[in-house]
């Protein structure tokens, strides 16, 4: 069985294209550089919320 390969959608023409694409080949939409410093941001923050919740 040949694995499928990994895709996303573009948000402007829905189509699927390769999840690693920094572009859109078909309507040349640019997908947005996600930073790993906003995602540890985005996960710390989440825990300090939880924690004040329980608290």
């Amino acid at each position: 069985m040949v694995p499928k390969p990994k895709t996303k959608e573009c948000p402007s023409c829905a189509m699927d294209i390769d999840s690693k694409a920094e572009f859109c080949p078909i309507c040349d939409y640019h997908f947005p550089k996600k930073s790993a410093l906003y995602q540890w941001i985005a996960i710390l923050l989440a825990i300090l919320l939880l924690l004040l919740l329980f608290i």
